[in-house]
């Protein structure tokens, strides 16, 4: 590792203890953060996904031991404000005393303030997006997707916003934008089919019949899994079925599946059908943990208490590693392993949690899971779906669907009577894997790896306390006769990803209906809320702060005629 950091003086690297490897804290290390922001308060240390504690040196806060995690010494409004006048410093002041009495050390806004101060610019200005994307490293990863512009939706009013000017794309945890290599790999399967015919079964450079080898390792890091244990196969839903029949093996004592209350509708029904399927009624076999009255995110204690007092009757816990409503990531480790010591079997549904927020499947302990990679992985439309089998479950004799493709893959042709079943997650395969859908994933894919999980977690560190900083400031519910935006996603940054839930003083379809005529891309879940996921991959902080301002824009709007 080099001696020096940029805009950073070295100072010194301790050794982590396991602990802090066992927790895979989330929080992006230090040398990551810094490649964002190039600059940090004071002199502090922060865990590193590499392994090590690394210490930095600024200029304006004193750091504190804590025994092996160094926090930071709470500033003074005037220390974070650096005691300036004029533009970035009254005006800072202003909103640094609306909403941020109670700084956190380690904030995503504690380093955009500090940033924003560094520049001498207004934090809320579109000049300091402007800056902070002109020190994104990841910043050219967004000219290798294709972005919408408005004259191509359908729900732009041109008098409203510019034809030829790209979109406000919010959307990435709904679908992901099309990457550019995606037409040539798609041009590659369709050529080799057309030129090759049933030759294309064994052919480079995707053998159709051998497809589902492709994509291995790069999906094996996204998801922190042994290549061996992941496949691209079926769509989530049925990879959940499928790895549920399996898992899911009711007894008289054990037969309950634990799930989240509000958990996706497809979930649902996938945990309903596998109940019923097995002669129970889902009033009696499905258990939910629901959030506590008054608050919107289910608490990590509350999970483990279901689990003490239930956990005798518990077959399968299965929940959603970020759950698609409020955008809270679950401490996937901590429920993983209590439940695992309760006796049950646990599978998470990945679907906006892959791609999003850095995963240890192995680590972990998880037995099962299966995700979508049309989201954040960026496969387009309806693409193939992924699933986990843990490694220990490859000699594991239960009972499961099977097709010509659960053979092993050396014995798949000699077209016995029995099924020569692979083991691990490739004896759920059913059928061949279309090459049309894995190549669009290992388009995704590709890009991943290149840009390295750790920095875009490092920026969506950033971008999304981004957005949470301006929505906090322009839109909290705290001042008085002016529009609300109520953030219901969890603060805390171990708890959450990309995505920001709100719900809003005005009507919810009215303001989405606003959005849309303007040039925003952001989807709505029912009953009344809004979802808003900034990508790091193609995502820029001028684009967030282009939305916020287009809701101000909106709200003013809907005030006006609410009036």
């Amino acid at each position: 590792m080099a001696n020096s950091v940029k805009g950073m003086e070295w100072v010194g690297r301790t050794s982590v203890h396991h602990t802090l490897k066992e927790q895979h804290l989330s929080r992006p290390c230090a040398l990551c953060v810094v490649q964002s922001v190039q600059a940090l308060p004071s002199v502090f240390t922060l865990p590193s996904c590499h392994g090590d504690v690394i210490k930095l040196k600024h200029h304006t806060m004193e750091a504190e031991t804590q025994g092996n995690i160094t926090g930071l010494k709470k500033p003074t409004p005037a220390e974070a404000i650096g005691n300036r006048g004029g533009v970035g410093g009254e005006m800072e002041k202003k909103h640094y005393n609306n909403y941020h009495q109670n700084w956190k050390a380690h904030t995503p806004s504690e380093l955009l303030w500090e940033k924003a101060n560094q520049q001498g610019v207004e934090v809320l200005s579109e000049e300091f997006a402007r800056i902070m994307d002109k020190e994104d490293p990841l910043r050219e990863f967004r000219k290798r997707f294709s972005y919408p512009k408005n004259g191509n939706l359908d729900d732009t009013d041109p008098e409203l916003c510019d034809a030829e000017q790209e979109s406000i794309y919010m959307c990435g945890n709904s679908l992901g934008l099309k990457p550019h290599s995606a037409d040539q790999r798609v041009k590659e399967v369709i050529d080799s089919w057309g030129n090759k015919a049933v030759g294309t079964h064994f052919s480079p450079p995707l053998p159709a019949g051998l497809c589902d080898r492709y994509g291995r390792e790069l999906l094996g890091k996204v998801v922190g899994a042994d290549p061996s244990t992941v496949v691209l196969m079926n769509g989530l839903t049925v990879n959940l079925h499928l790895l549920l029949l399996s898992f899911y093996q009711p007894t008289p004592q054990r037969y309950k599946i634990l799930i989240e209350g509000h958990s996706f509708p497809s979930d649902r029904y996938a945990m309903v059908s596998q109940v019923e399927l097995r002669g129970y009624k889902p009033e009696e076999a499905l258990l939910e943990v629901h959030p506590r009255e008054g608050e919107h995110t289910i608490r990590t204690e509350d999970v483990l208490s279901v689990l003490r007092k239930e956990g005798d009757s518990i077959a399968v816990v299965c929940l959603g590693g970020v759950q698609y409503y409020t955008g809270q990531k679950f401490d996937m480790g901590t429920i993983t392993k209590a439940a695992r010591e309760a006796g049950c079997m646990v599978g998470w549904d990945l679907a906006h949690a892959v791609g999003n927020v850095p995963l240890h499947l192995d680590d972990w302990g998880v037995d099962f899971a299966c995700w979508c990679t049309y989201k954040y992985l960026n496969s387009g439309p309806g693409g193939i779906s992924g699933a986990y089998v843990n490694k220990r479950h490859e000699g594991r004799d239960t009972p499961h669907l099977k097709g010509w493709w659960s053979n092993c893959e050396d014995t798949r042709f000699d077209m016995k009577k029995t099924c020569d079943v692979a083991p691990g997650v490739d004896g759920f395969r059913i059928s061949n894997t279309p090459p049309l859908l894995v190549c669009l994933v290992l388009a995704s894919l590709e890009i991943f790896d290149e840009a390295g999980m750790d920095r875009l977690v490092a920026k969506q560190f950033l971008l999304t306390g981004y957005l949470e900083l301006l929505i906090k400031a322009y839109f909290g519910s705290d001042q008085v006769k002016s529009p609300s935006a109520k953030i219901i996603t969890p603060e805390d940054t171990n708890q959450r990803g990309c995505q920001l839930s709100l719900m809003f003083s005005f009507p919810l379809q009215k303001v989405h209906r606003e959005l849309s005529k303007r040039g925003v891309q952001c989807d709505i879940r029912k009953p009344n809320v809004m979802r808003i996921a900034p990508a790091p991959l193609y995502n820029s902080f001028l684009d967030v702060h282009r939305f916020t301002t287009i809701l101000s824009q909106v709200f003013e709007l809907c005030k006006t005629e609410a009036a």
